[in-house]
């Protein structure tokens, strides 16, 4: 099949970049840093289910070795100026550079380089567009004191997408070309990252159906692309307490459906009732299951804790729900302080009876619920105040995603 889409032009070379731009000299070691390495074979990624391999064989889009290959010419830019870190938020701010990678089914072979930041062009027949063929991770970079720039956890996100890309019929990069393409990417735009304790920067890797398909298949062309942007807080409250609506009539996700993967599908849905209730003053939307309609499963962009005494609960992963990268690393927090933690079905009973809730995401890293309203009647935690767990928790979370206390746990990935 033709391919339809194309996207951005490769990265000018120095040469004919405009003449107040200068290549940037690098070192050995940058350019060993920068430089995704050239691989013959890259590892085979985990064999998808016999049912997966029939649907993609059926559909002409066969499962074969992954393999990368890079190019990079990074322009020298000037400083940041003009940005307000105490005052940054968290919205989109236009950076340097973007990584691309492409595979198809004629050369099945993820490819991959630094772009320069920009619009793509794909055709109206794209997979993503018309069959919301498509994923999406978020994680973060920091600034640590002494010039170091630390990843949180960036193989979790790695294996996500991974097990998301399977569920909907994709390819996916191995751990290696998805953690390597990161740090290609952190590095490029570096001066973007706020300083130490300002914000981070936010990392925003894709994975989609980029190629033409009419039909009901999967698209023959899949895109990888990596973005960032620098970022604050999610909510506007900062670490300050959110107030929760909770939904009794609309529903994230169902049983056998993509709610525990980060399908781009599952967000789309929740605009509505996040739109309603942010029109009534609250923070945002906390949903129930939809087969009881009593225990609790996430809101709209996190998972959710109840804490009771020295016990703490959240919804078990069960495939309605993501099993977040945050979520898991404060259930490993938690219980290495001694928290006795539960991955178990959560009622909306429990929640109300709760001593301290918080949400936990990329995004809100951890935010405290001050209050949540179920049938037009409000319940209210810590007299609408941080609790003291919940901020335990969040500092010695942030602590070692930011390098600031020793990273006992071998979470953090340094690169500079």
């Amino acid at each position: 099949m033709e391919n339809a889409a194309v996207l951005p032009t490769s990265l000018r070379s120095a040469a004919h970049l405009p003449s107040s731009s200068s290549p940037i000299r690098l070192t050995a070691a940058d350019s060993q840093r920068l430089l995704l390495p050239r691989f013959a074979d890259f590892r085979r990624l985990p064999s998808p289910s016999l049912k997966l391999r029939k649907q993609l064989v059926g559909n002409a889009v066969p499962v074969s070795p992954m393999r990368c290959s890079a190019s990079v010419s990074v322009a020298e830019t000037p400083e940041v100026k003009d940005i307000d870190w105490d005052n940054i938020g968290f919205g989109l701010v236009n950076t340097d550079y973007m990584y691309v990678a492409k595979w198809t089914v004629g050369d099945p072979v993820f490819k991959g380089q630094l772009q320069r930041f920009g619009n793509i062009e794909v055709s109206p027949a794209a997979g993503v567009l018309n069959y919301g063929q498509g994923l999406f991770e978020g994680l973060k970079a920091y600034n640590k004191d002494g010039g170091k720039i630390l990843l949180f956890r960036p193989e979790e996100n790695a294996l996500r997408m991974q097990m998301g890309a399977e569920r909907l019929c994709m390819p996916a990069p191995t751990v290696e070309q998805f953690v390597e393409a990161v740090k290609t990417t952190v590095l490029a735009n570096k001066r973007w990252i706020p300083p130490a304790g300002k914000g981070s920067l936010y990392i925003r890797p894709l994975l989609m159906g980029s190629g033409a398909i009419l039909g009901l298949a999967p698209a023959p062309e899949y895109t990888f692309l990596i973005y960032v942007s620098p970022v604050g807080n999610y909510f506007k409250e900062g670490l300050s307490p959110i107030n929760l609506l909770i939904a009794t009539d609309v529903h994230r996700a169902t049983p056998g459906g993509t709610g525990g993967i980060k399908s781009i599908g599952n967000y789309a849905s929740v605009l509505k009732a996040q739109a309603a209730a942010k029109a009534k003053g609250y923070s945002d939307v906390l949903y129930l299951d939809c087969v009881n309609k009593k225990y609790l499963e996430e809101v709209s962009s996190c998972n959710i804790f109840v804490v009771k005494g020295n016990n703490i609960s959240t919804p078990e992963v069960k495939g309605t729900i993501l099993p977040g990268v945050t979520r898991k690393s404060v259930i490993g927090v938690a219980r290495s302080q001694g928290f006795e933690v539960e991955e178990r079905s959560v009622s909306v009973e429990e929640l109300i009876d709760a001593d301290e809730v918080f949400c936990t995401g990329t995004a809100v890293v951890i935010s405290p619920v001050g209050s949540v309203t179920y049938d037009d009647k409000r319940y209210t935690y810590k007299d609408g105040k941080t609790g003291t767990i919940t901020q335990q928790l969040y500092s010695d979370l942030t602590r070692l995603q930011m390098g600031t206390t020793e990273d006992i746990m071998k979470w953090t990935v340094e690169i500079s």
